[in-house]
């Protein structure tokens, strides 16, 4: 059957289009016209299902490459650890109403040691619990489910006894994208070691009877993985076209040895503008964190993602932990004169498809893609999803009213 989302401001790629209608087919967009031609425009006479945007934006279905929101719906305090098809059942309901369509759950290959290892709110980190979740991923995506559901696979260099494992899970198709991490304290994120021994004492202090000078000494001893290791795991990747991505590039240096011996196409959260800068004129694609712009900064004291986007210097934007910062933070950005909409929505849509190899289905509303579409009302000046389309069906509605009463809210 056939749909149609009507009296629509549609987001296309490079403009907003007022007073538009989408056509859908069965899972594909079939056509983007305007209002006066769809009321004039005859029928073919086959049965159509009208829904009404209430002159709210259409547009595509949020993309988003790296996310770990799913580590805290699972274990929501370090003593509770959920059941894990519920937690992803719950957490795809709550991706959804963020207008989240595609989600690559983030999860983290750690050895276990450090401020982010076992000890602390991460102890849910284990082996064990990462094949289980992986195998539920899986699951997820070729079974029941609302939302697209992919593995990311975030590999910290110095968890060596774990290689094994994921050339297994590279050679097995279960791993969307491969990224290289190093939380060694002294540099990339953790540089700043006040910073680090913030985020240690929140973390783990009621955790582990380790002093901050025992963690930094075994941190600078530490063994990891080779360079061959690592060529090795970019190899694969390449080979079987899974994206392949740096984390927290620090110098120039680092971002040309991640782009020149491992083929990196992709820089997530560089440290400094400069690197961020380098990176974007070479072609690699810069992720920056959508929470950053909400508050205005990194949390950590590194990049401003504001300041990277102003300077023109990234090209995606991912929740990292925060799902709802996506839609406000798109926003956000159209709102200070930073970016238009369709730029910043871009970056929650078609950049990051196209880092992932997927922009010929997903990422815009445009003839022949998949019908992943977001209907988003402003509802007293901020940006809510109000509807959802999956595949051309039906995945969310809200509706927003005042008081009691049946009037609709929006404005």
């Amino acid at each position: 059957m056939k749909k149609c989302i009507f009296n629509a401001a549609v987001v296309s790629p490079g403009e907003v289009l007022p007073h538009h209608a989408v056509i859908t087919c069965e899972d594909r967009i079939l056509d983007i016209l305007p209002m006066d031609e769809l009321n004039s425009g005859e029928q073919d006479g086959e049965e159509m299902l009208y829904f009404d945007a209430r002159g709210g934006y259409v547009m595509p279905g949020f993309i988003d490459i790296h996310s770990d929101y799913i580590e805290g719906v699972i274990q929501p305090r370090p003593t509770c650890l959920m059941d894990f098809e519920t937690g992803l059942r719950e957490a795809e309901k709550q991706l959804l109403c963020h207008g989240v369509t595609t989600i690559y759950h983030s999860l983290s290959l750690m050895n276990g040691s450090g401020a982010e290892g076992a000890g602390n709110r991460h102890n849910f980190r284990t082996r064990e619990n990462l094949e289980r979740l992986v195998g539920f991923i899986k699951d997820f995506h070729e079974g029941c489910h609302l939302i697209r559901h992919r593995f990311h696979a975030r590999y910290e260099i110095d968890n060596i006894g774990i290689y094994d494992y994921l050339v297994e899970l590279l050679k097995s198709g279960a791993v969307h994208e491969l990224s290289f991490m190093d939380h060694t304290p002294g540099q990339g994120q953790y540089r700043n070691l006040e910073i680090y021994a913030a985020s240690y004492i929140t973390w783990a202090a009621a955790c582990s009877d380790k002093t901050m000078d025992e963690i930094l000494a075994e941190a600078k001893n530490k063994p990891v993985a080779s360079h061959e290791m690592l060529k090795s795991l970019s190899a694969l990747a390449h080979e079987r076209n899974i994206p392949l991505a740096s984390h927290d590039d620090d110098t120039l240096e680092k971002l040309s040895l991640m782009q020149n011996e491992f083929g990196v196409k992709i820089s997530e959260f560089p440290i400094e503008l400069e690197v961020a800068k380098k990176a974007h004129d070479e072609g690699i694609l810069v992720v920056v964190g959508a929470p950053n712009i909400m508050l205005g900064g990194s949390h950590s004291g590194n990049l401003s993602a504001m300041e990277a986007v102003r300077e023109g210097a990234a090209d995606i934007l991912c929740s990292d932990y925060y799902p709802a910062s996506l839609l406000h933070s798109a926003f956000r950005l159209e709102e200070e004169g930073i970016l238009s909409l369709p730029a910043a929505v871009r970056m929650l849509t078609l950049n990051p498809a196209r880092a992932m190899g997927i922009d010929g289905d997903y990422g815009s509303v445009e003839s022949g893609k998949k019908a992943d579409l977001l209907v988003v009302l402003k509802i007293h000046n901020r940006p809510m999803v109000s509807k959802c389309f999956i595949d051309g069906r039906t995945a969310l509605q809200f509706e927003y009213r005042i008081g009691g009463g049946d009037k609709h809210a929006e404005r």
